[in-house]
Order: C-alpha cells, then sequence, then structure tokens
C-alpha cells in the first residue's frame, strides 16, 4: 500500500548513501527514495498536481512533475515522473531546462483540454491547484479546450451533501485513494477508457443510492472543484432577511477552533466571538451554542447508557457522527442496535430551538429557522433524514452550511472575520457550555465527557481527574479501563476514528474478538476538527489537527465548570421542560432510530481488474 518515499521517513541521515546532482546541486538521496522526495528536502521546487505526500498517493497521472535525467554511464537523456521514479547513484537530474518547461506547460493546457474554463466563478478561485500550476507554467491559452465534451461530463447532484462535478475532473485519483485505503468505503472507482475515463460511483450509482456515507474526506483531497458541498448560501440568506422569519444560528464545538483559518487567522485560534459578532452583523436573530446541545447529549446518552449496562447490553456505541451512522446503516447494519439511540448535538439543538425556545420567545415554531454551521458534510446529509423530521414534516434543521459556505457566506457580505470585535452569547436559555461540550470537537471527547457525567450519577460525587488522557492520542483506535464505582465496577472504553480502522474494530466486535462497553465513533480522522467541511489544505491532507485540537482542550481547562451535569442551563432545561434525562419526553425529541440501507454489490471480472489495476497504478 505504502509508496517508494514512505520508506525513507524518519531514517538517520547517514543513510542517504547515494549521490546525484539536481539542477547542478549535489544532494544525497536515501536508496529507493523518489526524485521528487529528494529534491524536497534539498530545497528544490518540482511542481505537482496528482501526487499528495501525506497519503503516499503518488500515481503519476497528472505528468506535471516530470524532469529531465540521464543516468550514469548513459548519455542519452530520459524524461520521467519525478513522483514515482527513485533516484540513482550518478544521475543527473534537470528540473527547469526548456524542454522540460515545455513538456509541463503542455501537460497543463492538455489537462485543462476538458475542464470547465469557468475558473471565475468556481468556489475553488484562488485555491485551486490546477489554477496555480497554470500560473507556474505560464498557461496564457488553451488550444486543446473542447467545450462540448467537457460540458457533457457528469454531474451529480443527487446527493444532499456533496457535488460531484466531473467537468472539473482531473483524474488525480487522489479522492478514491483516501475513500477505498484510509476510510475503507471504497465508493469511488475510476471507470471508462482514454479521453472519457473519469471518477464514478461504484457499478455506477448515483451518489445519493451509492455506498458514500457524505465524510467529505474525498473534498478534503481534491485538488480542483470537482468535489464540494451543495452550496446552501443563498439558502440562508433567505432565510436571514426574511423578516417574517426568526432565524436561529448554532455552530459546533469544531467551528471555533478551525474557523479563523478561511480569513488568515493562525490554526486552532479560537474566534468563538468573532462568529458571534459576524452572525449579529448579518442580521441573525438568535445566535446559539451547538456546545450546550453537547452537554445535553451526554445526559441523554450517559443515563442510555447506565441503562444498557444494567440490562447487560453491550457495546453501546456513540451516535453523535452522521457519517459513522450511514457508514452503520449502508456497511453494518446488524450493529445498529448497538447504536445509542440520541441525536446529535447539532438536532438536538434544533429540536429545543423549534420546542423548548419557542415557548421561552413566544415565537410560533413555524416562524424559526434554524441554520446549523458544521465542519461537517454528513450534517447535510443528517439533516434531511426523514427520522429528523417533526409532526407535520418540519424539519428540525432548515439549513446546514460547512465552515467553508460560511466563510463564502460573510465574504458575500463584506465581512472579513479578523476586524470584528469578539461579541459573547446572551441567549439565556441555550448558550451556556461546560468544558465537557466543548471537547466533542475532537476524537475521544464525547467518550471522556460521558465518563465525567456517568461515573458522578454512580457515585453522587465528582471524578477527581477529569482528563482522560488514555483517549487523547492520534492513533485510530485507543482504549482505556475506567472504574465507574458503584454495581459497574471496571468499564472498557474505547474510541476510533477514521473508518479505516473503524470497520477492524467493528469486525472485532462482530466476530467476539473485542470485549468493550462504550465505543466512541468519529468518521472523521482527528473528530469534528479535521471534519470534510472544514478549510481544505493544498498538497496536504490533514496538516492542521493538532493544534486545532490543542485549542479546544484549552477551552476545556479554562472552563469554570467542566462536567454537562453541573450546565445551569441544562438543569433549567430538564427541570421547566424535559423532566429528566431519558424520561418520556426527553425520549420522544431528543431519540431516534436508524434504518438498515445496506447495498448488494457484486463485481464482475472486469471491475475486479480494475481495482487491480487502479491498486498498481497508485502504490
Amino acid at each position: 500500500m505504502w509508496t517508494i518515499d514512505n520508506e525513507v521517513i524518519g531514517r538517520d541521515p547517514a543513510e542517504a548513501t547515494v549521490s546525484l546532482t539536481i539542477n547542478g546541486k549535489a544532494c544525497t538521496a536515501f536508496p529507493n527514495e523518489t526524485i521528487l522526495h529528494c529534491a524536497r528536502r534539498h530545497d528544490i521546487y518540482i511542481p505537482t498536481l496528482c501526487e499528495l505526500d501525506d497519503i503516499d498517493h503518488t500515481p503519476g497521472t497528472c505528468r506535471v512533475c516530470i524532469v529531465e535525467i540521464v543516468q550514469a554511464g548513459r548519455e542519452m537523456e530520459q524524461f520521467v515522473t519525478s513522483c514515482n521514479t527513485p533516484v540513482g547513484e550518478g544521475m543527473v537530474v534537470q528540473t527547469r531546462t526548456p524542454k522540460v518547461r515545455a513538456m509541463q506547460k503542455l501537460q497543463v493546457e492538455l489537462l485543462m483540454a476538458d475542464h470547465l474554463q469557468d475558473c471565475a466563478t468556481c468556489t475553488r478561485h484562488g485555491d485551486c491547484e490546477l489554477q496555480d500550476l497554470a500560473q507556474f507554467v505560464g498557461l496564457k491559452e488553451n488550444r486543446f479546450f473542447d467545450r462540448q465534451r467537457t460540458e457533457a461530463r457528469e454531474v451529480d447532484e443527487s446527493s444532499p451533501a456533496l457535488i460531484r462535478d466531473m467537468r472539473r475532473c482531473v483524474r488525480c485519483q487522489r479522492c478514491v485513494a483516501v475513500c477505498r485505503y484510509f476510510q475503507e468505503v471504497d465508493a469511488l472507482v475510476m471507470s471508462g477508457t482514454g479521453v472519457n475515463r473519469l471518477v464514478s460511483l461504484r457499478h455506477g450509482f448515483e451518489q445519493v443510492n451509492s455506498t458514500c456515507i457524505s465524510c467529505g474526506q474525498c473534498v478534503l483531497v481534491c485538488p480542483t472543484g470537482a468535489l464540494g458541498e451543495r452550496d446552501e448560501t443563498d439558502r440562508a440568506l433567505d432565510y436571514i432577511c426574511d423578516p417574517e422569519l426568526t432565524t436561529v444560528i448554532q455552530f459546533a464545538p469544531a467551528v471555533r477552533v478551525a474557523f479563523g483559518e478561511e480569513f488568515g487567522m493562525p490554526p486552532g485560534t479560537n474566534v468563538q466571538g468573532h462568529v458571534i459578532a459576524a452572525c449579529r452583523k448579518i442580521g441573525v436573530d438568535v445566535v446559539l451554542d451547538t456546545n450546550f446541545a453537547a452537554d445535553v447529549v451526554i445526559m441523554e446518552e450517559g443515563i442510555e447508557l447506565l441503562e444498557r449496562l444494567k440490562a447487560g447490553r453491550k457495546p453501546t456505541f456513540t451516535s453523535c457522527c452522521p457519517a459513522w451512522i450511514n457508514f452503520a446503516e449502508i456497511h453494518y447494519p446488524d450493529i445498529l442496535p448497538l447504536l445509542s439511540s440520541t441525536k446529535s448535538p447539532q438536532q438536538v439543538l434544533s429540536t429545543l430551538a423549534k420546542t423548548y425556545l419557542p415557548e421561552k420567545l413566544g415565537v410560533p415554531r413555524e416562524k424559526i429557522r434554524v441554520i446549523s454551521i458544521m465542519p461537517c458534510t454528513a450534517k447535510k446529509d443528517e439533516a434531511v433524514r426523514p427520522q429528523l423530521h417533526m409532526d407535520g414534516g418540519l424539519p428540525e434543521t432548515d439549513v446546514v452550511l460547512t465552515t467553508r459556505e460560511f466563510a463564502r457566506l460573510l465574504r458575500r457580505e463584506g465581512i472579513d472575520l479578523k476586524d470584528l470585535e469578539p461579541s459573547e452569547f446572551d441567549n439565556p436559555y441555550m448558550s451556556e457550555f461546560t468544558g465537557a461540550g466543548a471537547i466533542f470537537g475532537t476524537t475521544g471527547g464525547v467518550m471522556e465527557a460521558a465518563v465525567r457525567t456517568i461515573y458522578a450519577v454512580v457515585n453522587g460525587k465528582e471524578l477527581e481527574d477529569v482528563e482522560l488522557t488514555q483517549l487523547r492520542g492520534f492513533e485510530g483506535v485507543r482504549t482505556a479501563t475506567v472504574n465507574l464505582g458503584g454495581p459497574f465496577g471496571d468499564v472498557k472504553v474505547a474510541m476510533c476514528h477514521g473508518l479505516g480502522d473503524t470497520r477492524a474494530l467493528v469486525e472485532k466486535v462482530r466476530s467476539g474478538d473485542a470485549d468493550f462497553d462504550f465505543i466512541e465513533v468519529m468518521a472523521c480522522p482527528g473528530g469534528c476538527v479535521d471534519g470534510g467541511g472544514s478549510l481544505r489544505s493544498k498538497k496536504a491532507y490533514l496538516p492542521l489537527a493538532m493544534a486545532r485540537r490543542e485549542t479546544i482542550y484549552n477551552v476545556d481547562r479554562t472552563r469554570k465548570v467542566r462536567q454537562s451535569h453541573n450546565n445551569e442551563q441544562v438543569k433549567t432545561l430538564y427541570r421547566d421542560f424535559l423532566d429528566a434525562p431519558n424520561s418520556e419526553k426527553a425520549h420522544k425529541l431528543l431519540h431516534t432510530h436508524y434504518s438498515e440501507r445496506s447495498r448488494d454489490m457484486h463485481q464482475t471480472v472486469k471491475e475486479v481488474w480494475d481495482d487491480i489495476t487502479m491498486s498498481t497504478m497508485l502504490y
């Protein structure tokens, strides 16, 4: 699975025993290292497009990283792709000769021959790797553009979450790689031949009917506008600008630590106050915090877990991540009874905003519109689930905007986040949050928050050390044993993030090889802080995860209250409206059910062969 370059990571520089020159500069390389990797270590730039180093993706399909080499003992030059060509002793490499530059320019021109020429109106304008390449090679015209062929390419708008626009695809195959080898969902394949080759859904399904779980990790690695979220900024503005409606905005724990980067602020900057100020500036009536709902989720899910443990039912899987819910429904419907029935924080807050809040504000629920700002594409899919509509067909959540969409909306309104004076929440009903609610935004946070509360419920006193550091690493699966005391004693918990590791853990649970009481799952690596709706990074997959995670942990450490059950507004909610966690009313409003959506997938011999050749091409 791994590339040649993976073999050199972390090696002793003394092992770099291969001597070569790059652009006349003497360089040393590790045996079997690629020319591209060696050049980067020696600060020599070679343009790339399809290659993505941090997922070890070097298919060599774009041909843009082409270089001229002369091997030792040979006089004839060769032109090779540097991303997958290993170095050789005495090799002479040239990256900027007239021939190389002409070939690179021609390659970019050919890449754009069936690529829409509407860069100025594309959502990736100014943030597109193909656009960068065109500037790098000095492309001023495209002699080969075939409008008819390009506009005939597939545009799949069937999904409520994602748009797949093959008119902008450059066949880099990054999306296929991350879906297949990291998320192990394997919904995307390469189909067709020659100039008709493109990315499609397995077995020709439309997005909405495929095995795709809307996690959006493919969007994060796409270098162009070929993959993106369904843009709903106009719908949000329609609601905000309608004087007959009361607009409520909620934003997720991860948004406050991952949104400032959209406006040039340092990674991990906490922009909670800036987001509140921006919402008020564009005319939102009520600004609420999804962190409050995270605290409510802990109350519901924690009591639900204790009831299941008393009944001897285990394990219980968390239910906050909609991409994970999709994954379970499509790929492992037999484990659905093991999932907590508690709704996600987004849906809990939306439900309360249309039941509890109208009573407090004196506004008919039919006049309330809930707009949710999330670092997640699957939240769009979640919002339209039939189970998450109220009596009369009213959706709980009306619009979901990814952080990227919210940034576009603010720019449309002429707002630069950096220029705003931070503001504070002022809603007295649903804006207070604890440190436990804040850490929902990072993997392991749901489990850690739950343990803090269920320990207090069982023992009548607070857990002394509230930081469950055993679950705070970045490994795909981490485990811990927590002594809950009382009749429960030691409880085995686990967290996993990224669906590749999740699949392996689910298989162990099904086979009886894993013994856990409570398992947290987040579909995106790192959790919501690296959700499919968050900021994309050129030439990298998940470069900002640790800074965002650390800020979230700092939010927790600096909160006066760090346990969900000590949130005063949550206490008021139960006293005045819900009665008690898991009460009949709470269960009706804040819990849901799941549906089997498995797909009967059979591969033909040709499809198996295509997969094999795809694997060979990638790795």
